[in-house]
């Protein structure tokens, strides 16, 4: 008789199930799928024998990726230990959904894995009804559990490193693009208003961002002197070309035109030269990108075909998928299709035929260096795609062997082989990522010690200003202190000029007088104005305060006849 388990992974924790009337249920399957869908029936199949609920979100992420990866998590296996029969007259047989796990608990525990059949029919029925067979959990709970766990793992999975997107390359290579025919259709613009006024400019000066500068230099062409040829040649630098628009201004046949059209037509030529610059801009940038992206790619083909078969693939990943074939034609889909729609010849190549390689060739040889190009490329994007340190060194070699293909089409000469190139970038693509390395394990030691730097300055800093509060705050209490025994000591001083006669009632008054600097210490932390408020008051109620005196002079008066009648 075999024991059937089937363990159940779900975002709240690990469940064993034990399934009953093993025989009768393997051989009554049309029956199971009926019964998985009644709770009642499928409860009398499956009885849960273990529950393992996960201690907290970030040990649910690390299971669910160990079991993704195919690996057994710690906890996995402590709970198979703990609760699967392993050992007794009845064998155990486990049942799991994922195959990959299971090879993994077979080496592990050396008990027979179930996937199919049965197995899957259980499995779905423990995930219909898993919130109704553990005790304690709803299915509100259960599904908050999944959306959590769902969304912490597809957030694991699709980090990545910021710095290597190729979406920004995409996003560039499309931007120049646009930018490019934006510019063509500005400058043409530009070309056909001045031309009105100063048509022999065309001829002389081809290039639209230079005749953009000169329309805005030179505004209005009867202003031109012999004094501004020194900026024409700065602007064309060439100086036989700034001589002749100075010649042809002088007896241009355009017509005259009003300044207020100038002023337009300099600030257009003004927008389409910032256009200009900022192309020249994106374009360095692409290029910085392309370095850190896919950097064996660009300095294989260039940066801006490498850009654009990425862009064209959706993401370098995707290229890297191509067969050399496609990325051969790629570019070139509605040719291909309409060559097999017409049986005709299909292309030799497709965006690729930008690059320089294949211009260089011979007619004859442009199908066969396009397509060994293909195959170069296809290298290249995958050692982009999975290397961990982008090097271009891998890139360089693929270069030189394509150089080499060139050559031997044209001259004969033997090119090296594909295995000795290659393990000469291995060689040298690991001495250039240890040296990048050791580069940024360097700056990541800087920065910690330069952080480390910092928060021991911002340390003695508040313990600086907590002295400096504290020394401050002790002064003032001193001060505070010191009031009343002043006090005291002019009382003193009064009381010694009296009379020596009356020293029983200087001993009383002095008395007196020490317990009221003792009423007035407690009451030192009132501000220094309150004080001469009271002192002020007490002067104003002197008979107030001679009514309780009267007392005090009677008790006197009494000791003395007590004392006079001993």
């Amino acid at each position: 008789m075999v024991l059937l388990h089937v363990l159940f992974e779900h975002a709240a924790g690990y469940a064993l199930f034990a399934i009953k009337e093993v025989e009768e249920i393997g051989m009554l399957l049309p029956q199971v799928e009926e019964s998985v869908l009644n709770l009642g029936k499928f409860n009398s199949m499956v009885s849960l024998a273990a529950f393992f609920p996960f201690k907290s979100a970030q040990a649910a992420l690390e299971n669910i990726n160990a079991i993704s990866e195919g690996v057994v998590h710690a906890d996995l296996k402590l709970f198979l230990e703990t609760n699967l029969p392993l050992s007794g007259k009845k064998k155990a047989a486990l049942g799991v959904s994922d195959a990959k796990i299971g090879a993994a608990l077979q080496e592990e525990f050396t008990i027979s894995i179930q996937t199919g059949g049965v197995v899957a029919e259980i499995t779905r029925g423990v995930r219909l009804h898993f919130h109704s067979l553990v005790k304690g959990l709803t299915g509100l709970a259960a599904s908050k559990a999944q959306l959590g766990l769902g969304h912490s793992y597809s957030r694991a999975k699709v980090k990545f490193n910021v710095n290597r997107a190729d979406n920004m390359i995409i996003q560039s290579i499309a931007l120049l693009d646009q930018l490019d025919k934006d510019i063509n259709t500005f400058s043409m613009r530009v070309r056909e208003w001045y031309g009105y006024h100063f048509p022999e400019l065309i001829k002389i000066v081809s290039d639209n961002s230079m005749y953009c500068r000169l329309a805005q230099l030179i505004g209005n062409r009867k202003e031109l002197s012999e004094e501004s040829l020194e900026s024409l040649e700065e602007v064309v630098m060439d100086s036989a070309k700034a001589q002749a628009i100075l010649d042809a201004s002088r007896s241009s046949m355009g017509m005259d035109i009003s300044p207020i059209d100038l002023i337009n037509i300099e600030r257009f030529s003004n927008r389409v030269v910032s256009l200009a610059a900022y192309r020249l801009e994106l374009q360095e940038y692409l290029r910085s990108k392309m370095g850190q992206v896919a950097p064996n790619l660009a300095a294989l083909i260039g940066e801006v075909v490498g850009a654009r078969l990425i862009s064209h693939a959706g993401s370098l990943t995707n290229l890297a998928k191509y067969p050399a074939s496609t990325v051969q034609i790629l570019g070139a889909e509605k040719a291909l299709f309409r060559a097999l729609k017409t049986r005709g010849n299909t292309p030799k190549y497709g965006l690729i035929f930008h690059s320089t390689f294949i211009g260089r060739a011979a007619a004859k040889n442009k199908g066969r260096i396009s397509r060994y190009l293909a195959n170069k490329c296809t290298i290249a994007s995958r050692i982009d795609c999975f290397s961990e340190v982008p090097t271009s060194v891998f890139g360089d070699k693929l270069r030189e062997q394509v150089e080499e293909r060139l050559s031997f089409y044209e001259t004969g000469d033997v090119p090296r082989k594909n295995v000795d190139v290659m393990k000469d970038a291995v060689k040298e693509a690991t001495d250039v990522a240890a040296e990048i390395k050791r580069k940024l394990e360097k700056k990541e030691k800087k920065r910690k010690k330069r952080e480390k730097k910092l928060q021991e300055e911002n340390g003695d800093a508040n313990g600086e200003a907590e002295a400096e509060g504290e020394a401050d705050d002790t002064p003032v209490a001193k001060k505070k202190k010191k009031k009343p025994a002043e006090e005291m000591e002019v009382q003193a001083e009064n009381g010694a000029e009296e009379t020596p006669a009356k020293k029983k009632k200087k001993r009383k008054s002095e008395a007196e007088e020490v317990e009221v600097p003792a009423e007035e210490a407690e009451d030192t932390d009132t501000p220094v104005k309150k004080k001469k408020k009271q002192k002020t008051e007490a002067v104003d109620t002197e008979p107030a305060e001679d009514v309780p005196e009267i007392p005090v002079s009677e008790k006197k008066k009494k000791k003395k006849k007590k004392e006079n009648g001993d």
